[in-house]
């Protein structure tokens, strides 16, 4: 396992935004990330586990401990007949695909989603219609000591953009390292459909050709988040190379050079604005990671 020095964060978040790590892994099996764990602890380092980094704003400071990132904790293979284990660095993406070419339906609308799975089931995330909830059977979590346990997915608490994992609970500080998904036979030619009628809509709303977190706020309960932005004239609105995105106000995205301070400046100005104009709250997706 190999322990790298002030690694540049920008290349590890969606976003493209965030100053150094202190130190970084990557590691690719279940005894590296206990490695890494314990490389933390011997060192009174605090750490920070990460996907594929698709919903994390680092800050302009960096990160002064351990990024452990799991983007190459890899492998997909199927234990029963429509069952797939999944670990937790493989993308949604990939996901998908292994699914359509097994012939099995469940992910078309999830594959989309630029994050891993791991990350996924963390905030249960979702798209169209459907979430992680919908296909997960089974957990498997690794603690920092070394245990690991096989989770039930009616043992997770999974709701909107939200898990056990989640709740910042002190004992959940080791990492998720295999999914099973349960999915059902489909055919593949309708799954293909699904996917690119799914894919084309993500094209046409959506600002794929700039860095961002995806969806930077929740949805209120009775309302829809870009929908009350748009409303309040907030397309377009700019600090810096962050900008509220001109095709879906939902999207905060980085134009360019856009720094952390930037894009939160911007978003507590879309929260006030929403707030006074609209009476709504408005709560912020993203997570902030950083010193």
């Amino acid at each position: 396992m190999k322990i790298f020095e002030n690694e540049s964060l920008k290349l590890h978040s969606t976003f493209r935004i965030g100053g150094k790590a202190k130190y970084f892994t990557m590691p690719e099996n279940i005894e590296e990330i206990k490695e890494s764990i314990s490389f933390a602890k011997e060192n009174g380092l605090e750490y920070m586990i990460i996907g594929n980094g698709s919903n994390i704003l680092f800050t302009d400071k960096g990160y002064d401990g351990l990024i452990i990132v799991l983007t190459k904790l890899k492998g997909i293979e199927l234990i029963g007949e429509n069952t797939l284990r999944v670990y937790a660095g493989e993308l949604m993406s990939s996901v998908g695909s292994f699914a359509y070419n097994n012939g099995l339906g469940g992910m078309e609308a999830l594959a989309g989603i630029p994050g891993s799975i791991g990350g996924g089931i963390y905030m249960n995330c979702g798209a169209y219609g459907s979430e992680i909830k919908d296909v997960l059977r089974k957990v498997c979590y690794l603690y920092s000591n070394g245990e690991t346990k096989v989770f039930d997915v009616s043992e997770l608490d999974l709701s909107y953009r939200h898990s056990i994992f989640s709740n910042d609970d002190p004992q959940f500080d080791g990492a998720i390292v295999y999914a099973d998904i349960e999915l059902f036979e489909k055919d593949k030619n309708a799954i293909a459909e699904k996917m690119a009628e799914h894919r084309e809509a993500r094209k046409s709303k959506q600002p794929l050709e700039y860095p961002s977190c995806g969806s930077t706020f929740k949805r209120p309960v009775g309302y829809f988040a870009a929908q009350l932005i748009d409303e309040c004239g907030l397309k377009g609105k700019a600090v810096g190379d962050a900008c509220v995105s001109e095709k879906h106000a939902g999207f905060v995205i980085n134009k360019g050079e856009a720094t952390c301070a930037q894009v939160l400046e911007l978003i507590e100005i879309v929260k006030e604005t929403v707030l006074r104009e609209k009476g709504v709250v408005l709560e912020c997706e993203i997570k902030v990671v950083g010193k």
